[in-house]
């Protein structure tokens, strides 16, 4: 049975979707106005884990997974501000630039992407029905606003105390609010900004209210799981229950998942502490499969610390899975419950996936066993349950050669043909029994990180 995290409760609980043939995910995704950084990566990487073993317990076409769009608040109307550009133009941009991330980091696409701007009149109407049962009020700035006090179990999911938070709250510049933990459902327009006509006057809603609106619009009011990063709990994901369940009188998400956030060199990744990575930068030393895997070391809600040493980790961890595949033949994947149950028992766990790659290096080394006693058929078969069961996480549908052969760390070092250029040399060397030609050439080679195997089918490469 699948036990999550429930965020809500705070305790572990065994899965059991509203309906078993139609399993609802909605995770918050980008505020699409700039490069998608590691913090990113995570949130897309571990919810995908979660979307596709979902689908593998209930069936492909049995899940539901939203993961939406961003596509206009402050930081994005200022950025295209400063570029001199349209929002669309702006938004559409990042948009690709996060599609193409993803796309190499394996993620697969969601069921559907709404973009804010598109759901204006579910955002429209679901402020009007906070209003109307009295939930929400128009203050003299002419913003809306929810109020807080109103809905009783305000702060449920954080934790926090709402008179304490509001004893404790400095001075609100905003006099326009009753009390400093109302927050804005509906911005009135100002000036060059871009504006949509409501009952309250022309203009753009608040971050909050767009994905309430959005999620029940494609889940329903009640659905499954709700997931995002650590850093939403509070005040967003916080006021999405407050004002969803306020609208609509029922349970808005049964369950909550909150991935932890990334650390680098044991400190929280910030643009203020100079120690912010995006994808992009990452991607031109490693592969994106050493990316996936770094990313699926470390439990989804424990902090994951970004240092190379531990990207290095993950590279040498697949090129010993890779190397174990590599050579193998075409085989049916053997009939193992004993590996198979291992690697779900391990994903029951809270989708423990540090837990299920140790079940694939079980699997490899059974593996490398076979291969060394020539035994290539039964390799061959737990080969194909290595990459069924890799496939799970987003791993291991690389060729091996391809993978073992991938970009290297080093901008600087040899190409493909150049590599294979030094190997031919080295062969001629070694017919002509040039030993010290040989082994200048091997040496050579290993000084930029690549590593020869002297194999019965001749000479293979891979990068370390």
């Amino acid at each position: 049975m699948l036990q999550i995290y429930n965020s809500l409760t705070k305790k572990k609980e065994t899965f059991t979707p509203i309906d078993k043939n139609n399993v609802r995910l909605y995770v918050c995704g980008m505020t699409v106005y700039d490069y998608c950084h590691i913090g990113h990566a995570r949130v897309l990487v571990v919810f995908d884990v979660v979307s596709r073993y979902l689908r593998e317990i209930y069936g492909q076409n049995a899940v539901t997974y939203i993961r939406n769009i961003t596509d206009i608040d402050d930081k994005i109307i200022q950025r295209a501000n400063e570029n001199n550009e349209t929002i669309e133009t702006l938004t559409t941009r990042f948009i690709e630039e996060m599609n193409q991330d993803a796309t190499a980091l394996g993620v697969t696409p969601p069921d559907d992407e709404p973009k804010a701007t598109l759901h204006m009149e579910e955002i429209i109407a679901m402020i009007k029905s906070l209003v109307d049962k009295g939930f929400a009020y128009q203050g003299n700035n002419g913003d809306v606003y929810f109020e807080t006090k109103k809905f009783p179990a305000y702060g449920k999911l954080s934790g926090r105390n709402l008179e304490e938070d509001q004893a404790g709250a400095r001075v609100d510049v905003d006099t326009a609010k009753k009390e400093a933990s109302d927050f804005v459902l509906w911005k009135s327009s100002k000036p060059e900004e871009p504006a949509w006509d409501s009952p309250w006057g022309d203009g753009r809603p608040g971050w909050h209210i767009e994905c309430s609106a959005m999620s029940t619009h494609c889940l329903g009011n009640n659905f499954d799981i709700h997931g995002g990063g650590m850093d939403l709990k509070f005040p967003h994901h916080e006021n999405e229950i407050a004002q969803s369940e306020a609208a609509t009188g029922e349970c808005f998400a049964n369950l909550w998942m909150h991935n932890g956030h990334v650390m680098v060199d044991e400190e929280k990744m910030s643009k203020s502490l100079d120690n912010f990575f995006t994808v992009r930068e990452v991607l031109k030393q490693y592969q994106p499969e050493v990316v996936r895997y770094f990313i699926l070391t470390s439990h989804y809600r424990s902090p994951l610390n970004y240092t190379h040493a531990n990207l290095d980790n993950a590279k040498s961890a697949l090129d010993r899975f890779y190397t174990a595949l590599r050579g193998l033949p075409e085989s049916a994947a053997e009939n193992d419950e004993n590996y198979k149950s291992a690697f779900n028992s391990a994903l029951n766990d809270d989708f423990n996936t540090a837990e299920a790659l140790a079940v694939l290096f079980e699997i490899t080394r059974e593996l490398n066993g076979y291969k060394a006693d020539g035994n290539l058929q039964k390799a061959g078969e737990l080969g194909q349950i290595l990459r069924e069961l890799g496939n799970i996480l987003g791993l291991l549908q690389d060729d091996a050669e391809a993978f073992l052969q991938g970009v290297s760390n080093d901008a600087s070092g040899l190409s493909d043909s150049e590599i294979d250029n030094l190997i031919e040399m080295r062969d001629s060397a070694k017919t002509e029994k040039n030993w010290a030609k040989a082994d200048e050439i091997r040496d050579k080679l290993q000084g930029q990180g690549i590593i020869l195997e002297d194999a019965a089918s001749g000479t293979i490469w891979r990068r370390g």
